[in-house]
């Protein structure tokens, strides 16, 4: 087997001392190193396939270069995938990798599994849920940069920063995307109180009928579930036995499940979508949405932009610390977390806008209405 390439072969080629090799390669070379001596090391060490060492490397920067995720369901589910997906390239595109623990949705899990990847000695943390909600943040994270993706802290005053969807703006944009196609009756069904991002999605629908001037009919408001079944029985009691003039003209779903069951229902009344009845979900599921007949107009959870905001956000944090690190300490009488809180916008969240995927299940305001 061929001899790896060493920095020593790279500066015999090159014609340079060994350490210029290790100032130009470990980003240095400016001020120390001349420009034509540089280039003569970067074609040296491309043609012998050579790279410094990462573990050394890491070692002198006191940097593991190494970032820890915590996700309650995401590795396990087959929603939220793509929030690790975009915190992960960004991770890569600056050196760094990633190494992810799930928890199951055991929370009694939460604090060891920091634990162990703080064992691991990573530079930084990310906690990631399936679906938005307040996470009682475990206190070890304080001891590294760390930041939340699709969650935020359940603290009032101290919380961790945190990266979540504007769900506000989204039950907004998705009202007022049926409200431009002329409908004013317009149900939603949304989902339960468990998460805080039905009464978010609330909120914005809400905010839509103010901003035309129309009063919200509130036994157009059902909050159901989040399943296909809740969806399909939700529909039949805004549809079944309701005269044509009165019933909605548009139906909103708080997520792709319950419009799928709401075209059900449709289809078993004898209702054409979107002839008869808009329908609309969220979260452009994957194989769902998209595949649907009609396929699916949503909003589109901006999940890979989430997990690919809070790992820019995190990386910057773990590059402005001396050593990566946080204190442990924090001086006398000064907590870990107190001390952490200290460098961070206490309850900073960072809202990411959902998209509006406009397909072939809304469409014009049915005749006569």
């Amino acid at each position: 087997m061929n001899r790896k390439a060493t920095a020593l072969d790279v500066a015999k080629l090159a014609g340079v001392s060994r350490s210029a090799v290790s100032l130009v390669l470990n980003g240095r070379g400016d001020g120390n190193v001349a420009l034509e001596s540089q280039q003569r090391i970067r074609e040296a060490a491309a043609a012998l396939n050579y790279s410094p060492n990462k573990i050394a490397l890491s070692l002198r920067n006191q940097r593991s270069r190494v970032i820890g995720i915590v996700s309650d369901q995401v590795v396990t589910s087959p929603f939220d995938g793509n929030i690790i997906a975009g915190a992960d390239a960004v991770a890569r595109s600056h050196g760094f990798v990633t190494v992810v623990m799930d928890t199951e949705l055991d929370e009694s899990r939460d604090e060891s599994a920091v634990e162990t990847l703080l064992d691991r000695q990573v530079d930084g943390l990310m906690y990631v849920t399936v679906g938005l909600r307040p996470l009682h943040v475990p206190p070890n994270m304080a001891r590294v940069p760390s930041i939340l993706a699709n969650c935020f802290d359940d603290r009032p005053d101290a919380g961790l920063p945190a990266v979540i969807p504007d769900e506000v703006r989204g039950g907004r944009e998705a009202a007022e995307h049926v409200m431009a196609l002329g409908h004013r009756d317009i149900a939603f069904l949304a989902g339960d109180s468990l998460t805080p991002a039905a009464p978010r999605r609330i909120e914005g629908y809400r905010e839509a009928f103010g901003g035309a001037g129309v009063p919200v009919n509130e036994d157009r408001v059902l909050q159901v579930g989040w399943d296909t079944d809740a969806g399909f029985h939700g529909a039949m009691k805004l549809l079944d036995g309701v005269d044509p003039a009165t019933r909605p003209t548009a139906i909103l779903c708080a997520n792709d499940r319950l419009a799928i069951g709401v075209v059900l229902a449709c289809y078993r009344l004898g209702l054409n979508v979107p002839q008869d009845v808009s329908v609309m979900g969220y979260d452009d599921e994957f194989r769902i949405a998209k595949t649907m007949v009609p396929a699916l107009t949503t909003m589109a959870l901006p999940l890979r932009e989430m997990g690919a905001a809070a790992m820019t956000a995190l990386l910057a944090e773990v590059e402005s610390a001396p050593d990566g690190k946080n204190d442990d300490d924090g001086g006398p009488g000064t907590s870990p977390a107190a001390a952490a809180s200290t460098n961070r916008s206490a309850q900073a969240e960072t809202m990411v806008p959902c998209r509006l995927v406009v397909r072939d299940s809304t469409g014009p305001l049915p005749a006569g209405r």
